[in-house]
């Protein structure tokens, strides 16, 4: 088993690989290891991500075929079914480190500022599934100077967002919570920049030059 910490030193590792232009010589799968995997997988990260296009977790954290468990919905919500999926992962394959991943310029909190400030008629229920759960993270800031500075509130709002997600993770399922206390599972928040490529982890020391 992988413990937590040398998951997120390998994650801060393929990200700078990934930021440099760089990929790491393991990643170029071979068929016999196709094959291996094809019996089964152990994953040493779960990664709960958004669906954004620009924010693959295998590339932007330059990991290969079975390296990381990917859950990615809009704006790296946590509703049931992702809860679930964390659980599964962290239960069945043991995997110690969880990672929620937002992004800079998040399509979906940009949706739910909008929507708070102009709320549209007839929205689809699912749509709006989203912007709910967004918005208890976000619409307080628009209360604050933020809201008058509209790149500072939307940052502040991907990094209120991804917290939010991460303390649900870590207080909504008893099963998570006993993970970690008793063996050793960490949550941990990070931010993706679009522009520069590097994760920025909210939790976590950086790994040392």
């Amino acid at each position: 088993m992988v413990s937590a910490s040398e998951a997120l030193k390998r994650l801060q590792e393929g990200n700078l690989r990934f930021a440099s232009n760089e990929r790491g010589p393991d990643n170029f799968l071979s068929h016999a290891q196709r094959a291996e995997l094809a019996s089964g997988q152990e994953p040493f990260a779960i990664i709960l991500g958004c669906s954004d296009s620009r924010v693959p977790a295998e590339m932007v954290f330059d990991q290969g075929l079975g390296d990381l468990f990917v859950i990615r919905v809009a704006g790296n919500i946590v509703a049931p079914s992702q809860v679930g999926s964390v659980e599964f992962a962290a239960g069945r394959f043991g995997t110690r480190l969880v990672v929620v991943l937002g992004h800079s310029q998040c399509g979906a909190i940009l949706a739910t500022l909008e929507e708070l400030r102009r709320p549209t008629e007839n929205q689809s229920r699912n749509l709006r599934s989203i912007v709910d759960r967004v918005r208890p993270s976000v619409e307080t800031l628009l209360a604050t100077d933020l809201r008058n500075d509209e790149e500072a509130l939307v940052t502040h709002a991907v990094r209120a967002n991804v917290r939010a997600s991460v303390n649900q993770l870590r207080h909504g399922s008893p099963l998570l919570e006993q993970l970690v206390q008793e063996d050793g599972l960490v949550i941990v928040g990070a931010e993706y920049s679009l522009a520069s490529g590097v994760v920025e982890f909210f939790d976590a020391a950086p790994l040392a030059a």
